[in-house]
Protein backbone atom coordinates (compact mmCIF):
# COMPACT_ATOMS: atom_id res chain seq x y z
CA UNK A 1 0.00 0.00 0.00
CA UNK A 2 1.42 3.23 -1.07
CA UNK A 3 1.42 6.31 -3.14
CA UNK A 4 2.67 6.44 -6.91
CA UNK A 5 3.35 10.18 -8.31
CA UNK A 6 0.88 11.10 -10.87
CA UNK A 7 1.83 12.95 -14.06
CA UNK A 8 1.69 16.92 -12.91
CA UNK A 9 0.09 17.84 -16.44
CA UNK A 10 -2.64 15.99 -15.00
CA UNK A 11 -3.94 18.58 -12.37
CA UNK A 12 -6.64 21.18 -13.83
CA UNK A 13 -10.07 21.70 -13.88
CA UNK A 14 -10.83 18.05 -14.87
CA UNK A 15 -9.32 15.84 -11.45
CA UNK A 16 -12.92 14.90 -10.17
CA UNK A 17 -14.01 13.83 -13.83
CA UNK A 18 -10.98 11.99 -14.13
CA UNK A 19 -10.28 10.37 -10.82
CA UNK A 20 -12.53 8.62 -8.38
CA UNK A 21 -11.46 10.29 -5.54
CA UNK A 22 -9.74 13.93 -5.12
CA UNK A 23 -7.97 14.53 -1.44
CA UNK A 24 -6.82 17.98 -0.88
CA UNK A 25 -6.32 20.10 1.89
CA UNK A 26 -6.49 23.87 1.62
CA UNK A 27 -3.95 26.32 2.26
CA UNK A 28 -3.18 26.05 6.41
CA UNK A 29 -2.08 29.47 6.49
CA UNK A 30 -0.66 30.62 9.83
CA UNK A 31 -3.05 29.05 12.07
CA UNK A 32 -3.84 25.47 11.47
CA UNK A 33 -0.98 22.75 12.00
CA UNK A 34 -2.72 19.61 11.25
CA UNK A 35 -6.10 18.35 9.42
CA UNK A 36 -7.40 15.09 8.94
CA UNK A 37 -9.20 14.89 5.13
CA UNK A 38 -10.96 12.12 3.89
CA UNK A 39 -13.96 11.43 1.69
CA UNK A 40 -17.62 11.14 2.80
CA UNK A 41 -17.53 7.16 3.44
CA UNK A 42 -14.32 7.21 5.35
CA UNK A 43 -12.16 5.00 2.71
CA UNK A 44 -9.85 6.18 0.15
CA UNK A 45 -10.29 3.86 -2.95
CA UNK A 46 -7.82 2.68 -5.31
CA UNK A 47 -7.24 5.21 -7.94
CA UNK A 48 -7.92 8.13 -5.71
CA UNK A 49 -5.88 11.16 -6.03
CA UNK A 50 -3.57 13.03 -3.08
CA UNK A 51 -2.80 16.71 -3.88
CA UNK A 52 0.33 17.70 -1.92
CA UNK A 53 0.76 21.25 -1.89
CA UNK A 54 3.97 23.55 -1.15
CA UNK A 55 4.62 23.28 2.89
CA UNK A 56 2.36 20.94 3.35
CA UNK A 57 3.23 17.18 4.29
CA UNK A 58 0.68 14.31 3.89
CA UNK A 59 0.48 11.07 6.23
CA UNK A 60 -1.70 8.24 4.96
CA UNK A 61 -3.62 6.28 7.88
CA UNK A 62 -5.82 3.29 8.01
CA UNK A 63 -7.09 1.48 10.97
CA UNK A 64 -4.79 2.57 13.46
CA UNK A 65 -1.12 2.41 10.71
CA UNK A 66 0.60 4.16 9.01
CA UNK A 67 0.99 3.46 5.21
CA UNK A 68 3.05 6.17 3.39
CA UNK A 69 3.87 9.70 3.61
CA UNK A 70 5.44 12.74 1.74
CA UNK A 71 6.73 16.04 2.18
CA UNK A 72 7.31 16.49 -1.73
CA UNK A 73 4.72 18.43 -3.32
CA UNK A 74 2.50 17.11 -6.33
CA UNK A 75 0.17 14.87 -7.06
CA UNK A 76 0.06 11.18 -5.91
CA UNK A 77 -2.20 8.24 -6.74
CA UNK A 78 -3.06 5.85 -3.59
CA UNK A 79 -2.51 2.30 -4.79
CA UNK A 80 -3.20 -0.60 -1.92
CA UNK A 81 -1.08 -2.75 -4.07
CA UNK A 82 2.00 -0.86 -3.99
CA UNK A 83 4.73 -0.45 -1.41
CA UNK A 84 5.20 2.62 0.19
CA UNK A 85 7.04 5.15 -1.82
CA UNK A 86 8.21 7.63 0.73
CA UNK A 87 9.02 10.53 -1.76
CA UNK A 88 9.49 12.51 1.64
CA UNK A 89 12.87 14.16 0.84
CA UNK A 90 14.51 15.28 4.52
CA UNK A 91 11.11 13.25 6.13
CA UNK A 92 12.76 10.02 4.36
CA UNK A 93 13.97 8.36 7.29
CA UNK A 94 11.49 9.50 9.76
CA UNK A 95 8.49 7.96 7.49
CA UNK A 96 9.91 4.95 7.13
CA UNK A 97 10.61 4.83 10.92
CA UNK A 98 6.29 6.03 11.52
CA UNK A 99 5.50 3.21 8.64
CA UNK A 100 7.42 0.16 11.38
CA UNK A 101 6.54 1.66 14.91
CA UNK A 102 3.05 3.98 14.58
CA UNK A 103 0.15 2.17 15.79
CA UNK A 104 -2.87 3.66 17.75
CA UNK A 105 -4.40 1.35 20.37
CA UNK A 106 -8.08 1.51 20.47
CA UNK A 107 -8.66 2.96 16.52
CA UNK A 108 -11.62 2.56 14.71
CA UNK A 109 -11.55 0.09 12.20
CA UNK A 110 -11.80 0.91 8.53
CA UNK A 111 -10.94 4.37 9.00
CA UNK A 112 -8.32 5.52 6.25
CA UNK A 113 -7.77 9.59 6.13
CA UNK A 114 -4.74 11.74 4.76
CA UNK A 115 -3.49 13.64 7.79
CA UNK A 116 -1.86 16.95 6.09
CA UNK A 117 0.54 19.10 8.31
CA UNK A 118 1.84 22.46 7.86
CA UNK A 119 5.44 21.92 7.54
CA UNK A 120 6.11 26.10 7.22
CA UNK A 121 7.62 28.25 9.52
CA UNK A 122 4.64 29.56 12.13
CA UNK A 123 5.20 33.03 12.93
CA UNK A 124 4.38 35.72 15.19
CA UNK A 125 4.02 34.11 18.27
CA UNK A 126 4.97 36.39 21.18
CA UNK A 127 6.67 35.59 24.66
CA UNK A 128 6.86 37.75 27.88
CA UNK A 129 8.08 37.48 31.23
CA UNK A 130 4.77 37.12 33.84
CA UNK A 131 7.24 37.72 36.71
CA UNK A 132 10.58 39.63 37.08
CA UNK A 133 14.15 37.51 35.83
CA UNK A 134 17.30 37.56 37.82
CA UNK A 135 20.26 39.06 35.38
CA UNK A 136 23.54 39.08 36.72
CA UNK A 137 24.57 42.59 34.64
CA UNK A 138 28.26 43.02 34.36
CA UNK A 139 28.36 46.46 32.48
CA UNK A 140 27.71 47.50 36.84
CA UNK A 141 30.81 45.47 38.68
CA UNK A 142 30.61 45.99 42.72
CA UNK A 143 33.25 45.32 44.98
CA UNK A 144 32.26 41.63 47.13
CA UNK A 145 32.38 42.87 50.69
CA UNK A 146 34.02 39.88 51.80
CA UNK A 147 36.78 38.98 49.21
CA UNK A 148 37.25 42.60 47.50
CA UNK A 149 36.60 40.80 44.01
CA UNK A 150 34.72 42.84 41.46
CA UNK A 151 31.20 40.64 40.81
CA UNK A 152 28.05 41.59 38.93
CA UNK A 153 24.96 43.36 40.11
CA UNK A 154 22.00 41.61 40.50
CA UNK A 155 18.97 42.69 38.41
CA UNK A 156 15.91 42.04 37.82
CA UNK A 157 14.55 42.41 34.60
CA UNK A 158 11.21 41.93 32.19
CA UNK A 159 11.82 40.76 28.87
CA UNK A 160 9.16 40.52 25.67
CA UNK A 161 9.47 39.25 21.97
CA UNK A 162 8.68 36.79 19.50
CA UNK A 163 9.77 33.46 18.73
CA UNK A 164 8.91 31.09 15.34
CA UNK A 165 8.61 27.55 15.37
CA UNK A 166 8.02 24.69 12.87
CA UNK A 167 7.11 21.04 12.72
CA UNK A 168 10.33 18.64 11.96
CA UNK A 169 9.03 15.32 13.07
CA UNK A 170 5.42 14.88 12.11
CA UNK A 171 5.58 11.61 13.47
CA UNK A 172 6.22 12.62 16.95
CA UNK A 173 4.06 15.61 17.27
CA UNK A 174 1.27 13.26 16.14
CA UNK A 175 2.18 10.71 18.97
CA UNK A 176 2.56 13.44 21.28
CA UNK A 177 0.00 16.18 20.73
CA UNK A 178 -2.35 15.52 17.99
CA UNK A 179 -2.86 12.21 17.96
CA UNK A 180 -5.70 11.58 15.50
CA UNK A 181 -7.53 14.91 15.97
CA UNK A 182 -9.85 16.53 13.35
CA UNK A 183 -7.86 19.26 13.39
CA UNK A 184 -4.72 20.84 15.71
CA UNK A 185 -4.46 25.10 15.69
CA UNK A 186 -1.47 26.90 17.36
CA UNK A 187 -3.43 28.14 19.81
CA UNK A 188 -4.02 24.54 21.34
CA UNK A 189 -0.24 24.42 21.91
CA UNK A 190 1.49 28.09 22.21
CA UNK A 191 0.17 28.18 25.87
CA UNK A 192 2.24 25.38 27.01
CA UNK A 193 4.84 26.10 24.50
CA UNK A 194 5.03 30.10 26.01
CA UNK A 195 5.59 28.47 29.71
CA UNK A 196 8.82 26.64 27.59
CA UNK A 197 9.97 29.06 25.72
CA UNK A 198 10.30 31.09 28.69
CA UNK A 199 11.97 28.27 30.72
CA UNK A 200 14.70 28.05 27.73
CA UNK A 201 14.78 32.16 27.69
CA UNK A 202 15.40 31.98 31.66
CA UNK A 203 18.39 29.53 31.20
CA UNK A 204 19.76 31.91 28.00
CA UNK A 205 19.52 34.81 30.50
CA UNK A 206 22.21 32.67 32.78
CA UNK A 207 24.61 32.43 30.13
CA UNK A 208 24.40 35.94 28.46
CA UNK A 209 24.99 37.07 32.01
CA UNK A 210 28.11 35.00 33.27
CA UNK A 211 31.57 35.88 33.01
CA UNK A 212 31.91 34.20 29.25
CA UNK A 213 29.58 36.80 27.54
CA UNK A 214 29.14 39.61 30.24
CA UNK A 215 26.36 41.05 28.12
CA UNK A 216 24.99 44.18 29.39
CA UNK A 217 20.96 43.95 30.32
CA UNK A 218 20.18 46.50 27.94
CA UNK A 219 21.88 45.56 25.51
CA UNK A 220 19.95 41.90 25.16
CA UNK A 221 17.77 43.15 22.53
CA UNK A 222 20.93 43.57 19.88
CA UNK A 223 22.48 39.78 20.56
CA UNK A 224 19.34 37.74 19.11
CA UNK A 225 22.17 35.76 17.20
CA UNK A 226 23.74 35.03 20.02
CA UNK A 227 20.49 33.93 21.94
CA UNK A 228 19.55 31.33 19.43
CA UNK A 229 23.05 29.89 18.87
CA UNK A 230 23.28 29.76 22.98
CA UNK A 231 19.75 28.16 23.00
CA UNK A 232 20.54 25.59 20.10
CA UNK A 233 23.94 24.56 21.38
CA UNK A 234 22.96 24.29 25.05
CA UNK A 235 19.56 22.51 23.83
CA UNK A 236 17.42 24.31 26.54
CA UNK A 237 14.22 23.74 23.77
CA UNK A 238 14.53 20.16 24.46
CA UNK A 239 10.75 20.05 26.21
CA UNK A 240 9.25 21.34 23.00
CA UNK A 241 11.65 19.24 20.71
CA UNK A 242 10.13 16.54 22.55
CA UNK A 243 7.16 16.96 20.68
CA UNK A 244 8.25 17.56 17.20
CA UNK A 245 8.51 20.95 17.31
CA UNK A 246 11.92 23.20 16.96
CA UNK A 247 12.11 27.02 17.52
CA UNK A 248 13.35 28.36 14.04
CA UNK A 249 13.53 32.52 15.26
CA UNK A 250 14.27 34.18 18.61
CA UNK A 251 14.13 37.76 19.12
CA UNK A 252 13.42 39.84 21.94
CA UNK A 253 11.77 43.30 21.61
CA UNK A 254 12.05 44.95 24.80
CA UNK A 255 13.72 44.42 27.98
CA UNK A 256 12.75 46.69 31.57
CA UNK A 257 14.47 47.17 34.81
CA UNK A 258 11.70 46.40 38.33
CA UNK A 259 11.45 49.35 40.20
CA UNK A 260 13.78 48.41 42.35
CA UNK A 261 16.31 47.62 40.07
CA UNK A 262 16.24 51.09 38.31
CA UNK A 263 17.05 52.64 41.17
CA UNK A 264 19.41 50.50 42.35
CA UNK A 265 21.00 51.11 38.59
CA UNK A 266 20.65 54.84 38.92
CA UNK A 267 22.59 55.09 42.64
CA UNK A 268 25.86 53.17 40.49
CA UNK A 269 25.87 55.77 37.77
CA UNK A 270 25.27 58.46 40.23
CA UNK A 271 27.58 57.28 42.74
CA UNK A 272 30.39 56.71 39.87
CA UNK A 273 30.02 60.26 38.16
CA UNK A 274 30.39 61.65 41.99
CA UNK A 275 33.51 60.11 42.27
CA UNK A 276 34.92 61.01 39.11
CA UNK A 277 33.83 64.75 40.13
CA UNK A 278 35.99 64.29 43.07
CA UNK A 279 38.71 63.47 41.26
CA UNK A 280 38.54 66.09 38.86
CA UNK A 281 38.23 68.71 42.15
CA UNK A 282 40.70 67.53 43.76
CA UNK A 283 43.55 67.62 40.89
CA UNK A 284 42.19 71.01 40.37
CA UNK A 285 42.48 71.95 43.31
CA UNK A 286 45.81 70.86 44.20
CA UNK A 287 46.63 72.95 41.45
CA UNK A 288 45.17 76.14 42.59
CA UNK A 289 46.98 75.61 45.84
CA UNK A 290 50.54 75.39 43.73
CA UNK A 291 49.89 78.36 41.76
CA UNK A 292 48.64 80.36 44.65
CA UNK A 293 52.09 79.88 46.59
CA UNK A 294 54.28 79.95 43.64
CA UNK A 295 52.27 83.66 43.02
CA UNK A 296 55.00 85.79 44.66
CA UNK A 297 52.61 89.03 43.75
CA UNK A 298 49.50 87.80 43.56
CA UNK A 299 49.25 85.38 46.33
CA UNK A 300 45.78 86.83 47.23
CA UNK A 301 44.52 86.57 44.28
CA UNK A 302 45.26 83.55 44.25
CA UNK A 303 44.30 82.03 47.98
CA UNK A 304 41.20 84.25 46.86
CA UNK A 305 40.29 81.33 44.22
CA UNK A 306 41.18 78.51 46.54
CA UNK A 307 38.50 79.70 48.76
CA UNK A 308 35.69 80.07 46.42
CA UNK A 309 36.65 76.53 45.15
CA UNK A 310 36.68 75.84 48.74
CA UNK A 311 32.96 77.25 48.75
CA UNK A 312 32.08 75.47 45.97
CA UNK A 313 32.71 72.07 46.89
CA UNK A 314 31.19 72.68 50.55
CA UNK A 315 34.23 72.51 52.47
CA UNK A 316 34.77 68.62 51.54
CA UNK A 317 37.09 67.67 48.34
CA UNK A 318 37.83 64.22 47.87
CA UNK A 319 36.19 63.25 51.18
CA UNK A 320 39.20 66.10 52.80
CA UNK A 321 38.00 69.17 54.74
CA UNK A 322 39.77 71.91 53.10
CA UNK A 323 37.54 75.08 55.77
CA UNK A 324 40.72 75.31 58.03
CA UNK A 325 43.07 75.55 55.57
CA UNK A 326 41.14 78.17 54.25
CA UNK A 327 40.47 80.16 56.82
CA UNK A 328 44.52 80.25 57.59
CA UNK A 329 44.79 81.41 54.28
CA UNK A 330 42.86 83.94 55.35
CA UNK A 331 44.69 84.96 58.37
CA UNK A 332 47.83 84.99 56.41
CA UNK A 333 46.60 86.96 53.74
CA UNK A 334 45.12 90.13 54.92
CA UNK A 335 43.82 93.09 53.03
CA UNK A 336 46.26 96.20 53.14
CA UNK A 337 45.35 98.77 55.67
CA UNK A 338 45.04 102.53 54.28
CA UNK A 339 48.37 104.54 53.36
CA UNK A 340 50.78 101.41 53.17
CA UNK A 341 53.56 101.49 51.23
CA UNK A 342 55.30 98.36 49.30
CA UNK A 343 58.25 97.67 47.16
CA UNK A 344 58.12 98.30 43.41
CA UNK A 345 60.02 94.92 42.81
CA UNK A 346 58.59 92.05 44.75
CA UNK A 347 55.35 93.75 46.46
CA UNK A 348 56.35 93.16 49.61
CA UNK A 349 54.92 95.39 52.12
CA UNK A 350 57.72 98.31 53.57
CA UNK A 351 57.92 99.29 56.99
CA UNK A 352 60.43 101.50 57.23
CA UNK A 353 64.14 101.70 56.02
CA UNK A 354 65.94 102.52 52.62
CA UNK A 355 65.94 99.23 51.06
CA UNK A 356 63.16 96.14 50.94
CA UNK A 357 63.52 93.54 53.25
CA UNK A 358 62.59 90.87 50.93
CA UNK A 359 64.78 91.69 47.61
CA UNK A 360 66.56 94.67 48.61
CA UNK A 361 65.71 96.74 46.37
CA UNK A 362 66.33 100.35 47.17
CA UNK A 363 63.04 101.84 47.98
Amino acid sequence: MGLIKAAVQAVGGTLHEQWQDLIQCEDMGNEILMKKVSTSGGQISKGSRILVKPGQVAVIYDSGAILDATAEEGVYEFDKSSSPSFFGGQFGPVFKEMWQRFTYNGAPAKEQAVFYFNAKEILDNKFGTATPIEYQDWSHPIPNQMTGQMQPMSLLVRCYGKYTFKIFDPVVFMRNHAGTSDEVTKDTIVDQMGSEVIGAFQNVLNEMGNSEHKVAVLELPSHTDEIKQTMDAKVFDEPIRKRGISLEGFVVESVSLTDESRTKMDNYELSSNSHLQQGTLVGAYADAVKDAANNEGGAANGFMGVGMMNMASGGMIGGVATAPFNQTVQQQVQQPQAGAKFCSNCGSPVNGGKFCSNCGQQL
